[in-house]
């Protein structure tokens, strides 16, 4: 091992002094570990140098060393291209004077470097450096002082700023051009104050005119949002009356002549309260009144129940109906979902007229699908984009008008209240597939064990001598409802309040009861005040023609299932068969 450091002759002892001795090892482990480390520190500092080395040649600002008494340093590739020279070296060795020939503005260089004496650093300063053909550069440059390698040598990152110089001129001319020209505008408007004013004075008389008018138009709008309720659940209540005696006619056994005119006419009940229906709910979604109640639902039970309606139907059509219920739970509002699918149904029945109908929901993706697909008359490809317009129909080739045209429009404007898609795949002559496409964030899956892909259209349970009570202040209401349920086999009994049902001593099963009574009273208040008299939790339904969402929220919050009327006889079978099956769930 070399010798570091000889003691003197004049010293006591021979003995040498190494490197093992200053970092306090032996001789022996310095010889075996230290020049190891060390040549392998001494690479890893070459490696650090030629990464600095790389970024200093290729960075895209310019980077330089100086002494603000002198010249330059060094400098990089860049910091020679910014100040137009061929080559950093050319740099170096042309400019030796910082101030007088590398900066523009002398006295700009001595405000820097007084800064740079008294704070040590500045950045991003803005100023104009001298390129070697004696044209300025606008650059903006972070300078810092180094002390440690003299008292005036500073380090510096000059960035090229000609274009955001260029354009702050070009922004500082546009600004000028507008000021002049804006005080010709006011010479002009000077000269037609007159003018103005009378105008101003024009305006504001129109503006009241406005307001009046537009506080008219709101009492108006008010006005007929009041009158199509009152109206619409005055007229959906003999509605509701002739619709389920229609029903009960068509269970007779009529002649075929009567029993065609009997058809006719249910029909055209149909198509009434279809487009009344079908207006109040357009009205609401306009007036942005109807709004979602989210809550966790049951989509296999949501699915199953609306089979439950439509299995009549296709029975009566001749269709294959099959259900292929989801499994799981849905954060939506049951109430517009159901609508949405229920229209969908019903435009598969609407235009099928053999083969088969699918009701079915499938994962899509990280989605849940739930679609309708049809084997009926399809949509022409370009036609689809219209078919989602209000009153309008896309009439099969042959065929009559089928429905008032809404359906679609209002399952369009429920999905985006609800954030669902709807998409649509149409063969025309082959069928039809609508369906709906719920958010990942509102599916819960249900567990494995739970899951079933194919669930049976539920058949129709036996009501004979169920016992039903109806309550309904509206005797035609009372009398159509029993006709119904009597030719199903039930054993009915009707009343006009709770307290008439209590003192004849109408026993039920069941309980179906309108929400608006007489004197205030509701059908909530009658269901209660029945099964508190029985002292027994008699299953029950509200059923109603009020449609709004205060009413809605109240029975739903007495959790109480609600029927819409005019009440449909698939509709109210399905009800029944559900209250009758919580009632006992091996009736048959």
């Amino acid at each position: 091992m070399s010798k570091l450091f000889m003691k003197k002759p004049s010293d006591s002892s021979d003995a040498e002094y190494d490197i093992g001795d200053l970092l306090g090892l032996g001789s022996q482990s310095v010889r075996k570990n230290y020049y190891p480390a060390l040549q392998d520190r001494i690479e890893e500092l070459e490696k650090e140098r030629n990464r600095y080395k790389w970024l200093f040649e290729n960075a895209l600002h310019g980077i330089f060393q100086a002494n603000l008494r002198g010249g330059f340093v060094a400098a990089n590739p860049a910091m020679a291209r910014i100040c137009g020279y061929d080559s950093a070296e050319d740099l170096i060795a042309r400019v030796i004077r910082l101030r007088e020939q590398l900066f523009c503005s002398s006295g700009d260089f001595d405000d820097i470097r007084q800064e740079l004496l008294d704070h040590g650093s500045l950045s991003a300063r803005e100023t104009r450096l001298r390129r070697s053909d004696n044209t300025p550069v606008h650059v903006a440059i972070t300078l810092l002082r180094r002390p440690d390698l003299g008292p005036e040598v500073v380090e510096a990152f000059v960035a090229d700023i000609t274009e955001r110089h260029q354009a702050r001129e070009k922004l500082r001319q546009l600004n000028a051009d507008l000021e002049r020209r804006v005080e010709e505008r006011t010479d002009e408007l000077q000269n037609a104050n007159v003018v103005l004013r009378y105008q101003i004075e024009q305006r504001e008389k129109v503006e009241q005119e406005l307001v009046v008018a537009i506080d008219a138009a709101r009492q108006a709008n008010e006005s007929k949002d009041k009158y199509l309720a009152a109206a619409s659940h005055d007229l959906l209540q003999p509605l509701n009356a002739a619709r389920l005696l229609v029903s009960a006619l068509m269970d007779s056994n009529l002649p075929e002549d009567e029993n065609r005119l009997v058809h006719r006419v249910q029909r055209s009940l149909e198509s009434a309260e279809d487009l009344l229906a079908d207006l109040l709910d357009i009205s609401k979604l306009d007036q942005k009144a109807m709004q979602p109640d989210y809550v966790h639902t049951d989509i296999g039970e949501l699915m199953r129940g609306l089979a439950q309606e439509f299995e009549p139907l296709a029975e009566n059509a001749d269709l294959n109906f099959r259900l292929r219920a989801g499994a799981g739970s849905v954060c939506t509002d049951p109430r517009m979902l159901t609508r949405i699918l229920r229209n969908l149904l019903s435009n598969a029945f609407r235009y099928t007229t053999e083969g088969g109908i699918l009701f079915a929901a499938r994962k899509r993706g990280p989605n849940l699908e739930i679609g309708v697909w049809d084997t009926g008359v399809g949509i022409e490809q370009e036609k689809l984009e219209d078919i989602f317009r209000e009153f309008h129909q896309i009439l099969p080739k042959g065929g009559g008008r089928q429905g008032v045209g809404l359906g679609l429009a209002i399952v369009d404007r429920m999905a985006r209240v609800l954030g669902c898609d709807i998409r649509v795949e149409s063969s025309y002559g082959k069928g039809s597939c609508f369906s709906v496409l719920l958010p990942v964030s509102t599916v819960l899956e249900a567990p494995a064990g739970q899951r079933k892909t194919e669930v049976p259209v539920p058949a129709t349970l036996s009501f004979d001598r169920l016992r039903v009570l109806v309550i309904d202040n509206e005797e035609p209401v009372r009398e159509s409802m029993r006709a119904v349920l009597e030719r199903w086999g039930c054993r009915v009994a009707t009343a006009g309040s709770a307290t008439e049902a209590i003192d004849q001593g109408h026993d039920a099963d069941i309980i179906l009861a309108d929400f608006h009574l007489d004197n205030n009273l509701t059908g909530c208040e009658a269901i209660y005040a029945v099964r508190r008299h029985f002292d027994r939790d008699i299953p029950a339904a509200v059923i109603t023609a009020d449609r709004s969402d205060d009413t809605r929220r109240l029975i739903t919050s007495q959790y109480l299932p609600i029927l819409n009327k005019p009440v449909k006889p698939n509709r109210l079978r399905a009800l029944v068969t559900s209250l009758a099956t919580s009632l006992n769930p091996d009736r048959k």
